[in-house]
């Protein structure tokens, strides 16, 4: 016994005879002791295949390899042969020859490095395993498992690969006896320990044709434990269907009820089918998705994982919970997706109740290949291509029909039998067509987009073309299909529809052999059936009316005889007696002796244009009338209010007194308005001042403006007051005027006594500017002129100083749309207040800086005495 004998035993890798194959590595849970007595460890699996959920590292050696002939990196052991036309056949001598040779030296130096690099990986990571199982160090075990490989007879590689592999098996076992010991019952006998129950479960539930029995064991051994209270396991259909091939812990009658879910029916089980993650429900209620149990775990939370293996979801595995769970730890995720591809194991071989989910015979492959040369599309048939761990990577090209059209130009015998990502690398880009394959092969569904980008790559540079996509699942086949937009087609669909849409209709004329071509929407321009002999150029005339004769003949004169392009607008008429406004266009094509061959040109139909042109025509006229009326009655409205307003600048010969009047009309020409002043003195001596404004613009306000202002100056000589005066021109507005309504402020000025007598009827009231400060005189009580037919009017009395200034105004002066009454006059008393220079100059200043924006007359009083 050597130095590493100890070391050797305590590993449990005892050499074995010359060819009994590697020694077993044992789990790292025994000590020095086999976790076994008879000492040999069982795998987790009886066939001592690694399980697929095993480690990531855990690798199976596809036989026996040399050190310089490791697998390479494409994940199934091969590299891309040489290519077709450049491999060692090819002359030496010639430079494809050389090319070739160098190409193959270079591709085996490649290969030789990186299989050294990953063969140290795996001895590093076999030295790993050593040190964590015997707790020695790195050079111990370098030594140790030198040892062990001379004496297993084995290279270093194959030895690593070994020891990596059985740390696996041991791995997947101690954790399923980890499981089980948590669960087991601590008075059970002897003969129920983890590894009797390990077996147990391997045989009930993992390893079972039954998927009933499996969903029995999964719920007794692997679930209750974590608090489960029922499961289901879910076949998928071809057609996106789902089938109960299993349950355990719901009611029979629930289960008999669920037997069988159609296609696109939103529950559980189908979200966990199409969610790439599956659905984890922290309670069912929440979700409000129907599903199995639901009346009975209503609010307990509810998990659907995909039951996939191979890179094919076979269905889904869905798990119950009696009340609402938070989110679950990593390790209890990754066990739940374990039993889901478990299941899917089982799933494989499960057939499908008979019924209306799925009685197609599903083709195989030559099928496949049959049904694919019938098609008129390119088509690939593509089938999984699998590792070594039996992991999806790609999908090999099977077969590539005869209608086979590469984006690259690359004939069908370069494509067929590769690899689907070494053929179209970019396919794994950003249009996600290796993506989209997968995902119909893993749940079945069909997937079809349109204009979908394609790129090969051709010597390092991408070739991309658009095409329709359709992708299928047939059995365990898939089946690509892409219709490649061709861009001659594509312009020319364009341009049918240009000619759709314009109403346009293209011709050839020939006049040597007299054959005419016309297109198709030529003949519906005509109204004529296709079949039907196109109409020459010379009987145009006869089909058009006879007033455009004219017309076409000064076209046809130009176009053949002057040979020059000519075109011509006429009324086509109809064989159903419909006339339609064409316009054609044409031009003669000559030979190199200036001799005319063709004409060529095109109809339009312009009966639209031609319509809409008399509609426009028509409303201009309606328009231009209108606006001349419009014209005339805002002439007349504003003459007749130039006329009848008195002068602006009328003096008035009253001693120690100023008095001046403005009046700014609307902006715009139809608002003439009917605000009013006058400024007169009466037999009396008194003067009065007044201002009012009739409601509403145009010719009625204007003549009703008049009206009231005509019936003021009447009354006024009677000597009775203010408030008298404008009760007796609401009778008047009432009566007399059509039910007028205005507003209006009427004042009586006695230059000897310096007071002035003034009452409102709904009007701003006037605003005294007295020693630099300005302040609205009392509101009186006054509803508007021709509201009611009896109404009182208050009148009052105040005292005027010399230097007061007196304004009466309308509501042009201040109103705005964005602002208060008040806000307004508030304005206008900050403007009053200051008042430089004469009378004249201060209402120009007010006129100047007033904010008002209703477009509205505004008429303004002043009143100073000196």
């Amino acid at each position: 016994m050597n130095d590493y004998e100890p070391l050797s035993e305590a590993a449990g890798l005892s050499p074995g005879a010359p060819g009994a194959g590697p020694p077993a590595v044992p789990g790292p849970s025994a000590g020095v002791e086999p976790a076994d007595p008879s000492g040999a460890v069982e795998p987790a699996d009886p066939s001592g295949a690694v399980p697929p959920s095993g480690p990531a590292w855990a690798v199976e050696p596809s036989g026996p390899t040399g050190a310089g002939e490791f697998p390479g990196p494409t994940g199934a052991g091969e590299f891309p042969g040489p290519a077709r036309g450049t491999g060692p056949g090819a002359p030496v001598t010639t430079p494809v020859g050389r090319l070739a040779a160098t190409v193959e030296r270079l591709r085996g130096e490649v290969r030789a490095a990186q299989a050294e690099a990953e063969g140290r990986a795996l001895l590093e990571l076999a030295k790993g395993i050593l040190v964590e199982r015997l707790g020695c160090g790195p050079a111990q075990a370098a030594r140790q498992l030198a040892e062990l490989t001379e004496q297993a007879r084995m290279t270093p590689l194959e030895f690593a690969v070994e020891v990596i592999n059985q740390a696996a098996r041991d791995r997947v076992s101690e954790v399923a006896k980890a499981f089980l010991a948590a669960t087991a019952d601590p008075v059970a006998p002897e003969e129920d320990s983890a590894a009797v129950r390990l077996r147990a479960a391997e045989s009930g539930a993992l390893a079972a044709d039954d998927t009933q029995a499996v969903a029995d064991s999964l719920l007794q051994h692997a679930l209750r434990p974590l608090g489960a209270v029922a499961v289901a396991v879910w076949a998928a259909g071809s057609d996106g269907s789902l089938t109960l091939a299993g349950s355990a812990g719901f009611p029979q009658a629930e289960a008999d009820r669920w037997r069988y879910v159609p296609p696109d029916v939103a529950t559980v089980a189908r979200r966990g089918l199409t969610e790439p993650g599956g659905q984890w429900l922290t309670s069912l209620a929440e979700s409000g998705l129907p599903t199995i149990g639901r009346r009975d775990f209503a609010e307990g939370a509810r998990v659907a994982v995909p039951a996939g293996a191979g890179g094919r979801i076979h269905g889904v595995l869905e798990i119950a919970w009696p009340g609402p769970e938070g989110p679950r730890p990593p390790q209890v995720v990754r066990q739940l997706e374990a039993l889901a591809e478990l299941c899917a194991h089982t799933l494989e071989s499960h057939p499908l109740l008979p019924g209306p989910q799925d009685t197609r015979v599903l083709p195989d492959v030559v099928e496949l290949m049959d049904l694919a040369d019938g098609l008129h599309d390119p088509a690939l048939v593509l089938v999984p291509h699998l590792d070594e761990t039996g992991r999806l990577v790609d999908f090999r090209i099977q077969h590539v029909n005869s209608r086979f059209m590469d984006p690259a130009g690359r004939p069908r015998a370069v494509v067929g039998g590769a690899l689907l990502l070494e053929a179209y690398p970019m396919a794994a880009g950003s249009n996600e067509l290796f993506q989209r394959v997968e995902r119909v092969y893993a749940t079945g569904e069909p997937f079809r987009a349109h204009r979908m980008r394609l790129t090969a790559l051709v010597d390092q540079v991408p070739l991309s073309a658009f095409a329709d996509i359709s992708i299928s699942r047939h059995g365990t086949t898939v089946l690509l299909i892409w219709r490649i937009e061709d861009e001659t087609a594509r312009l020319a669909s364009l341009l049918q529809h240009a000619q759709r849409l314009g109403r346009i209709g293209g011709f050839e004329e020939n006049l040597l052999t007299a054959e005419i071509t016309w297109n198709g929407q030529l003949f519906d321009l005509y109204g004529r059936p296709p079949t039907s002999p196109p109409v020459p150029l010379e009987d145009l005339a006869a089909h058009a009316h006879p007033d455009d004769a004219v017309g076409i003949g000064r076209f046809l004169r130009t176009l053949v005889h002057h040979r020059r392009p000519a075109s011509v607008a006429f009324r086509l008429q109809r064989p159903e007696g419909v006339t339609r406004h064409v316009r054609v266009v044409a031009e003669p094509v000559l030979d190199t002796d200036g001799q005319l061959l063709v004409v060529r040109g095109a109809y339009q139909d312009i009966s639209a244009q031609h319509w809409t042109e008399v509609a426009l025509a028509a409303t201009r006229d309606q328009l231009a009338h209108t606006e001349q009326q419009a014209d005339e009655r805002n002439r007349l409205a504003l003459q007749l209010q130039h006329a009848i307003m008195p002068p602006a600048h009328a003096p008035l010969e009253v001693p120690d007194l100023q008095v001046a009047v403005r009046y700014r009309p609307a902006e715009t020409e139809h608002l003439v308005g009917g605000d009013w002043y006058d400024a007169v003195v009466l037999p009396s001596g008194l003067v009065l001042l007044c201002v009012g404004d009739v409601a509403g613009h145009g010719i009625e306000a204007a003549t009703s403006m008049v009206v009231l202002r005509n019936a003021l100056r009447g009354l006024a000589v009677t000597g009775a007051g203010p408030a008298q005066l404008l009760s007796w021109l609401n009778i008047v507005a009432h009566h007399l005027t059509g039910a007028v309504t205005a507003t209006a402020v009427c004042g009586l000025y006695d230059g000897e006594r310096r007071t002035l007598r003034w009452a409102r009827a709904g009007h701003l009231p006037p605003v005294l500017v007295r020693d630099g400060e300005a302040s609205a005189m009392p509101t009186l009580k006054g509803l508007l002129l021709g509201a009611v037919p009896d109404a009182v009017y208050e009148e009052t009395e105040m005292q005027l100083a010399a230097g007061d200034t007196l304004l009466m105004y309308t509501d042009g002066l201040i109103e705005r749309r964005d602002r208060s009454v008040q806000e307004s006059l508030s304005h206008l008393l900050s403007m009053a207040r200051s008042a430089p220079g004469g009378l004249d100059q201060h209402l120009d200043r007010l006129l100047t800086h007033s904010r008002s924006d209703t477009d509205d007359d505004t008429c303004i009083v002043g009143l100073r005495l000196a």
